[in-house]
């Protein structure tokens, strides 16, 4: 199967269905993490919708769609483009997943058909990721692991002492490993 995982530069969902044998490339941006250049795709993944995709799992930039971003949108004034998220959403591809945190009510998007959480794929953590499924079975928990921490409406976890989830946009973006084997044995 050829899959293209659009807006990816960490490989993680890319690799997962490659060792499971899929002809899969990510296409982003940005340069890939590790350094591929064969199976990763440095351009503006809407130049590349039309190649033959099997499948598509996209990540679009959520930064300005979230609901967690909603009142400082407002505050500065910044209006939210749903442009790449609907293009991908509408892709012509047979089979299509775009993940996202939950949106914002004004970013107008449709309705998402499934929630996850990295702590049902073996990852001490929380982070909720709705996922808009097309010709797709909702992914199947692998791995349910109790969480070690809460996590305050700001995004603080606390243990017996505390530490805050990680600011960097790069590094929360990053799909989790056990998710992004559980998508290529479950959807490849």
């Amino acid at each position: 199967m050829r899959v293209l995982v659009a807006c990816e530069c960490s490989g993680r969902v890319r690799e997962s269905f490659r060792a499971k044998g899929h002809e899969a490339f990510s296409c982003d941006i940005k340069e890939d993490e590790n350094g591929e250049d064969y199976y990763h795709i440095q351009d503006d993944v809407l130049n590349h919708l039309d190649e033959d995709w099997d499948l598509m799992i996209a990540h679009p930039v959520c930064t300005y769609l979230c609901r967690n971003r909603a009142k400082l949108n407002e505050v500065q004034n910044i209006s939210i483009d749903t442009s790449l998220f609907m293009a991908l959403y509408n892709a012509d591809i047979p089979k299509i997943c775009v993940e996202n945190p939950v949106p914002s009510l004004k970013a107008g998007l449709p309705k998402y058909n499934q929630i996850i959480q990295p702590y049902q794929f073996g990852h001490d953590h929380s982070k909720k990721t709705c996922l808009w499924l097309k010709n797709l079975p909702k992914l199947k928990p692998t791995k349910i692991v109790p969480l070690s921490y809460i996590t305050t409406k700001n995004g603080h976890r606390y243990t017996k002492g505390w530490y805050k989830t990680p600011r960097n946009s790069t590094d929360r973006s990053r799909t989790f490993w056990g998710i992004a084997k559980a998508m290529a044995s479950q959807w490849g």
